[in-house]
C-alpha cells in the first residue's frame, strides 16, 4: 500500500536509514515525536523500507498496552503486508514478525533473545521511557534484544518524573534533559507539530474548586481552593490541628472524592465532579456543531470514582457512556467499539493513555490518580490527534484549579503560539449532520431547503440547589436568589483522617496517618525504585497512609 507520508516523517525514516543502515554509526535510532504525531507509521515505513533493502528479516514492536499492540498488529499490516504474531508468552513460532507488551518480554525473554540471535532484527520500541536503566523493563529490553541488528525507540515524552534514564541513550545526570547525539535521534516538538497542523491546538479549563468543610466536632467551617488549598486557622482548631488533617482534606482529595445524595447511593449533579462533566458536555456539544462524530474521555483516578462518573454522565446526557478499567470485560473490544462509533463518551481508569489512537477524541476531563507530568502529557496526547489538514477543530481540558496541573498545562501552552491557546468560541457556524451545510450557530433547522434537518436543542443551564432557578452552564452563582455554586462536605475528624482510605474501600487508622507523614517517602521510594510493573501499579491504588499498614502486614507475615 503506497503510504502519503508527512514531511517530518520522511525526514526521520531518511535520517534512521542514513544512521543505521549507511554510516553504521550506531545500531540504536531515537524518533522523539509530540503525540498524535505520526510515530506508528513513520516507524512501520522505516521497518519496510529495511525489509526491501534486505537489511532485516524479522520486525518485533513492543508497546506498553494491549490496546496498543492491537493498534500496531492492524497498522503495521497495513503498510508492510506483513502478519504480525501477538505474543502473550509461551510461543516458539518464529515465522512471523512480532509485537508484544513490556511484560510479555519479561515473562518470555528465551524466545526474543532466540529471533534476534538467529534472524536479521529490527526492534520497535514503543513508548520507550517506560524501559529505565536497572528497572525491571530496562533490563528485559537489553537481555532480550541485545542482539538485536537495529533498535528504534519511539516516545513523545522522553524525560521520567523520577530523573531515571532510559537505557541506550544519553542523558544529563539527573536525567532532566535528553542529550543524545542529534545525527542519531530525530525531534518534533509538540508546538513544532501545532505549527505544521499534524496536531491540534489545546484549550485548557481550569475547573475553580471551592470547598467548604465542616468537621462534626463543633470546629469553624474549613474553607478549600484550589488555588488557595487548606485555609485551616491553628487557633480556631488547634485540637484537631495536625499535618494529617490538612492533607486529608487537600483540594485534590476532595476533587476525587463522589459525593451522593443522603442516600449515598444516588450521584449529586449539584457535585464537583457533575460540574467538571456540564463544562465538558457544554465544549463537546459545540464542537460537535462542527464535528458530528465528535467524542469525549473522561480520566478518572480509580474504578470506584469511574463508576460514579459513568452514572453522572448518563443522569447528564441521558446517554449511557462506555465504561473501560481493570475489572470491565471484553475491554479492547469496548475501546475499538467507541473509536468506530459516535458514542459521545468513554471512561477509563488508566486504560486510555499511552499510545491509544481514537482520531474523533475532542474533550478531555481529567481527574487522575497520577499527578506526574508524563502522564498529564500523554493524557493531552489523546485529544490533539487531527483527522487531515482540513481539521480546524482544537482540544479541550477540563481539569481541577491544582497548582501542579496548572503548571504543566502553562508549560503546553508555552510551547504554542498566543493565537493556539484562546477558546475557539467565537466560532459561528455549524456543519449539519446530514448534509454537511454550514448553518448559523443558532440555527434551529438546516439552511439547506432540501434537507431542513431540525438541530437537536442544547441543555446549557445549571439548577441552583436551593430555588431550583435554571442558570447558564458556566454560572458561579444563581442570577435568582444569589447562591454560590460551591460544595460542601461534612466530615467528622475520624472520616477526615481515612478519607483517602475510604475512597478505596481502605481500613485506615489515625496512627497509620500520622506515621506515614514520617516515612511514607521513603516507602514510596522503594517502590519505584523497585521497577516492578506491579509494585508500582499497586502503589497508585493505595493512598500515602496505606504504606504503614501494608508494612505491618508484611512484617507480622515474616514474623510467623
Amino acid at each position: 500500500m503506497d503510504i502519503k507520508l508527512r514531511p517530518w516523517q520522511e525526514s526521520a525514516i531518511n535520517k534512521a536509514i542514513n544512521w543505521l543502515a549507511v554510516k553504521k554509526k550506531d545500531k540504536r535510532f531515537l524518533i522523539n515525536a509530540a503525540p498524535g504525531a505520526g510515530k506508528t507509521i513513520c516507524a512501520a515505513v522505516l521497518a519496510k523500507n529495511l525489509i526491501d533493502a534486505g537489511e532485516i528479516q524479522r520486525v518485533i514492536v513492543i508497546a506498553p498496552r494491549r490496546e496498543v499492540v492491537k493498534q500496531w498488529k492492524d497498522e503495521f499490516k497495513i503498510v508492510t503486508n506483513r502478519a504480525m504474531l501477538i505474543e502473550t508468552g509461551g510461543s516458539e513460532d518464529l515465522g512471523l514478525d512480532m509485537c508484544s507488551t513490556w511484560n510479555s518480554v519479561e515473562n518470555n525473554l528465551p524466545l526474543f533473545q532466540k529471533v534476534c540471535s538467529e534472524f536479521k532484527t529490527l526492534v520497535i520500541c514503543d513508548e520507550h521511557h517506560h524501559a529505565a536503566i536497572n528497572a525491571v523493563w530496562g533490563n528485559s529490553a537489553i537481555n532480550s534484544f541485545n542482539n538485536a541488528k537495529y533498535v528504534v525507540v519511539l516516545t513523545g515524552t522522553p524525560i521520567r518524573t523520577d530523573g531515571k534514564a532510559p537505557v541506550w541513550f544519553s542523558y544529563s545526570e539527573d536525567g532532566s534533559k535528553l542529550s543524545h547525539s542529534q545525527e542519531g535521534s530525530y525531534t518534533l516538538t509538540y508546538g513544532e507539530a501545532v505549527d505544521l497542523k499534524y496536531c491540534r491546538p489545546v484549550f485548557f479549563h481550569r475547573h475553580e474548586g471551592k470547598f467548604t468543610v465542616v468537621l462534626k466536632d463543633g470546629d469553624d467551617p474549613i474553607a478549600i481552593s484550589g488555588k488557595d488549598g487548606v485555609n485551616i486557622d491553628e487557633n480556631k482548631h488547634k485540637k484537631n490541628f495536625v499535618k494529617a488533617i490538612q492533607k486529608s482534606l487537600d483540594f485534590y482529595t476532595l476533587a476525587r472524592s463522589p459525593q451522593y445524595k443522603k442516600d449515598q447511593k444516588t450521584p449529586d449533579l449539584n457535585s464537583y465532579q457533575a460540574s467538571m462533566l456540564e463544562w465538558g458536555i457544554s465544549k463537546l456539544d459545540d464542537t460537535k456543531d462542527r464535528l458530528p462524530n465528535a467524542g469525549g474521555l473522561v480520566i478518572a483516578p480509580n474504578i470506584i470514582v469511574a463508576e460514579y462518573m459513568s452514572e453522572l454522565l448518563e443522569m447528564l446526557t441521558n446517554k449511557k457512556p462506555i465504561l473501560v478499567h481493570s475489572k470491565t470485560k471484553n475491554t479492547e473490544e469496548k475501546i475499538d467499539a467507541f473509536r468506530h462509533s459516535n458514542k459521545d463518551w468513554l471512561v477509563s481508569v488508566a486504560m486510555i493513555s499511552e499510545g491509544v489512537d481514537i482520531k474523533r477524541l475532542r474533550v478531555l476531563v481529567y481527574l487522575p490518580n497520577a499527578q506526574t507530568e508524563l502522564s498529564f502529557r500523554q493524557a493531552i496526547g489523546r485529544i490533539v490527534r487531527t483527522m487531515g489538514p482540513e481539521d480546524d477543530s482544537r482540544g479541550y481540558v477540563v481539569m481541577p484549579t491544582h497548582s501542579i496541573f496548572e503548571e504543566y498545562a502553562r508549560r503546553v501552552e508555552g510551547e504554542m503560539k498566543a493565537v493556539d491557546i484562546e477558546d475557539a468560541s467565537e466560532i459561528k457556524t455549524k456543519i449539519c449532520p446530514i448534509c454537511e451545510t454550514e448553518c448559523p450557530k443558532d440555527a434551529l433547522v438546516c439552511s439547506n431547503d432540501l434537507c431542513n434537518h431540525e438541530f437537536a436543542q442544547k441543555k446549557k443551564i445549571k439548577t441552583c440547589p436551593n430555588c431550583n432557578f435554571q442558570n447558564p452552564i458556566n454560572a458561579d452563582q444563581c442570577s435568582k436568589c444569589g447562591t454560590k455554586f460551591g460544595y460542601d462536605y461534612e466530615l467528622t475528624l475520624d472520616n477526615a483522617l481515612r478519607m483517602g482510605g475510604i475512597a478505596r474501600q481502605l481500613d485506615v487508622n489515625e496512627e497509620d496517618v500520622l506515621l506515614a507523614e514520617k516515612y511514607y517517602k521513603d516507602i514510596r521510594k522503594e517502590f519505584l525504585a523497585s521497577g516492578d510493573a506491579k509494585v508500582i501499579e499497586a502503589l497508585t491504588l493505595f493512598p500515602d497512609e496505606s504504606l504503614l499498614k501494608i508494612k505491618s502486614i508484611l512484617d507480622k507475615v515474616i514474623k510467623n
